[in-house]
């Protein structure tokens, strides 16, 4: 088949982009041809048909988004939604054209039918498949009601409409069992479930001649702990807990790092969080200057791959409040560290029944937790006999696989 992704962005270490990175892995040796229109484009999806109005972060978007959610947003619902459906249907004839110059069979739309980062691409998309008649397959990683930030809005039957639209050839996947639930009890609309995945049939990389200087040019000596946090620096990622974790260990020459940049939603939190790593004692550094999506020299310095990183970390610290599955958690096991979560939902319901093993908070730090953290950190033993047994639970149930097998009953439906 002919297959086009469709999304707002399709590059960097985003959630998204990154399963979107996978699905294409597998579809290619599944045999089909692949294409790709976003409003930033790089790493697989680079070459696809660039689109700048699908961005969320461009100028006319914002400025929608701004007066369409929030305290300030405007009472005059009907007037806004006149202007998104102005601004999608100048958004009708390129995405038309990316359909029907590639001879598509199927579109699969990322997200941008989930979350209305982007009002005007999901009203079009709305419309554009329904007058195509095109299989869809609506890949939902975040939907509007599971974020605060859309709770206020004057756009409500906008929304219900097409964030995700209901129409007989849209075949809906979401990546978790509550989001399935929900999705059915708001709106009426079945899904598959596909969690998020991993190539778990080959081994992880480890340290070799181009990443073995990471802890030097991170200003690590031997003997230094690397904690890796390796998100964005968003509110519902929980860093404050990973900071209280590591002033709390007590352990000398602890470093906190953050891969990921710190600006996708304000830097409000950031600078708190700042305010708290001071006020703790505890040395952290964003270090999104050196992590990237692939390895590159950049203004006379190395980049290392996120992959990069992972092999040098002593602790890995996921303590999200929410996430609508976990790929980071997924890639910390992959490389098979020892682990730090947090008990947020998704991983109460999906993942933590499978057996796996990690250090557990439940919404704050506890003693235990401390005390479990400082006695592994100590046996290394028993870390590698933990990381093989949850090696082996996540590519029984979280494989490309299965992701495989997940696809090939959805083309069989288009």
């Amino acid at each position: 088949m002919r297959i086009g992704f469709i999304s707002t962005r399709l590059n960097g270490t985003d959630g998204v982009s990154l399963e979107v990175e996978k699905w294409a892995r597998v579809l290619r040796r599944m045999g089909h041809e692949l294409f790709f229109c976003a409003g930033e484009l790089g790493g697989y999806a680079r070459g696809g048909m660039l689109i700048p109005q699908l961005h969320f972060k461009h100028q006319s978007i914002i400025a929608l988004s701004q007066r369409a959610f929030g305290a300030n947003a405007e009472p005059d619902g009907e007037k806004l939604c006149d202007e998104i459906y102005a601004m999608a249907d100048e958004l009708r004839a390129p995405l038309r054209h990316f359909i029907r110059s590639n001879r598509l069979d199927l579109i699969i739309v990322q997200n941008a039918l989930t979350i209305p980062m982007n009002l005007p691409l999901g009203v079009c998309l709305t419309g554009l498949i329904a007058e195509l008649g095109i299989s869809t397959i609506a890949h939902h990683h975040d939907f509007y009601w599971e974020r605060q930030r859309y709770q206020t809005n004057a756009i409500l039957d906008l929304l219900d409409t097409s964030f995700p639209a209901k129409l007989p050839t849209i075949q809906h996947v979401t990546i978790n069992t509550i989001a399935q639930q929900r999705l059915k009890a708001r709106r009426g609309i079945d899904s598959v479930v596909i969690p998020n995945v991993h190539d778990f049939a080959t081994p992880p990389p480890g340290i070799d001649g181009y990443n073995q200087d990471l802890r030097e040019a991170l200003g690590l000596s031997e003997g230094d702990l690397f904690i890796l946090q390796p998100t964005r620096v968003i509110q519902r990622k929980g860093i404050e807990m990973a900071i209280e974790l590591v002033h709390r260990l007590q352990l000398p020459r602890s470093h906190l790092f953050i891969t990921h940049r710190a600006d996708d939603e304000g830097l409000d939190y950031w600078h708190w969080l700042q305010h708290e790593a001071r006020t703790m004692r505890v040395d952290m550094q964003l270090i999104d200057y050196l992590i990237g999506t692939e390895r590159a020299k950049l203004n006379g310095h190395k980049v290392y791959s996120l992959w990069d990183a992972y092999p040098h970390a002593d602790l890995v610290t996921y303590p999200s409040v929410y996430e609508g599955f976990g790929n980071a958690l997924l890639e910390a096991i992959y490389f098979k560290r020892l682990i730090v979560v947090n008990r947020y939902p998704v991983y109460n319901a999906d993942i933590r029944p499978l057996g796996f093993e990690f250090i557990e908070l439940d919404g704050f730090v506890d003693n235990a937790a401390v005390e479990k953290t400082r006695e592994l950190l100590k046996d290394p033993g028993q870390v590698r006999a933990m990381a093989e047994r949850n090696y082996a639970i996540a590519q029984e149930h979280f494989s490309l696989e299965v992701l495989e097998a997940k696809l090939r009953d959805l083309l069989a439906n288009c």
